[in-house]
C-alpha cells in the first residue's frame, strides 16, 4: 500500500520541522513549502491527499492559496486544513468558503495533531469514491467534482458540492441540521445554522428552488 501524502505549507521552519517529524513517525510521506506560491507548485507535482496551510504567510496567504488549490481539477479530492494561531484574526466561515475542509489551532500537542490528521485522512478516503450519484436530472460526478444538470456542467464550491451530494444520496430523506453539520463540516468545526441556510440558498439559486425542501425546525431534504 502506498503511503499517504501530506503537504505542509508554513513560513515558520520550526513548525514545519515539528509537524513533519511527528507525521513521518506515522509513516506518512510529508512534503513542505515555506509559502503559498511554492506550496501550489509542490501540490501540483505530488498531488497530496492532505494539505495543511498556515493562514498568515508572506507572498500568498493561506486563504488565497486555498482558493487557487481548489481551482486545480487534479486536487479536487485533496483535503485542505488551515493551521491557525489562537487569537488570530481568522473567520472560519471565510475559510470554508475558500474551500477548506477543517482547521487546526496551534499550538497543538503532537498526539492530538496526529489524531486530527488521521481523521482528515479518513474523510479523504470517504470523499474519493469514483461513483456518480444522480437523481431527478442531476448527476454528481465525485471524481471530477462537477454537477451535470440539463446537459450542462456546473462547478460548485467544495462545501456546496458536498452538501448537494449528501442530500442527493437519499432523495426524500430529511437530513437534520446536526447530520448536515457533522457530514459536511465535521464534528470538530463550530458553525451556526445560518451557514447551512446560506449554502442551501446558493444551491437553490444555481439548481432551482424546487429541488430543496425546508422542514421547519428539523432540516432539509432533496425532492426526487
Amino acid at each position: 500500500m502506498s503511503k499517504k501524502k501530506i503537504l505542509l505549507v508554513d513560513d515558520d521552519p520550526d513548525i514545519l520541522d515539528l509537524v513533519r517529524y511527528n507525521l513521518e513517525k506515522e509513516s506518512y510521506e510529508v512534503y513542505t513549502a515555506p509559502n503559498g506560491r511554492e506550496g501550489l507548485e509542490v501540490a501540483k507535482k505530488v498531488l497530496p491527499d492532505l494539505i495543511i496551510l498556515d493562514v498568515m504567510m508572506p507572498e500568498m496567504d493561506g486563504m488565497e492559496t486555498c482558493m487557487h488549490l481548489r481551482e486545480i481539477p487534479v486536487l479536487n479530492s485533496s483535503v485542505i486544513a488551515f493551521l491557525t494561531a489562537r487569537g488570530e484574526d481568522y473567520s472560519q466561515i471565510a475559510g470554508f468558503d475558500a474551500g477548506a475542509d477543517d482547521y487546526i489551532t496551534k499550538p497543538i500537542k503532537p498526539r492530538v495533531l496526529v489524531s486530527r490528521v488521521k481523521a482528515l485522512m479518513r474523510r479523504q478516503e470517504q470523499n474519493a469514491g469514483k461513483n456518480n450519484q444522480g437523481s431527478n436530472g442531476i448527476t454528481i460526478d465525485k471524481e471530477r467534482y462537477v454537477v451535470m444538470t440539463d446537459g450542462e456542467e456546473l462547478t460548485l464550491p467544495k462545501k456546496e458540492f458536498e452538501l448537494l451530494a449528501l442530500l442527493v444520496s437519499q432523495p426524500g430523506r430529511v437530513f437534520t441540521r446536526e447530520i448536515i453539520l457533522s457530514s459536511v463540516w465535521g464534528n470538530d468545526v463550530i458553525v451556526g445554522d445560518r451557514t447551512i441556510d446560506v449554502h442551501i440558498r446558493k444551491l437553490r439559486e444555481k439548481l432551482g428552488d424546487h429541488y430543496f425542501k425546508t422542514v421547519k425546525g428539523v432540516g432539509y431534504k432533496f425532492e426526487a
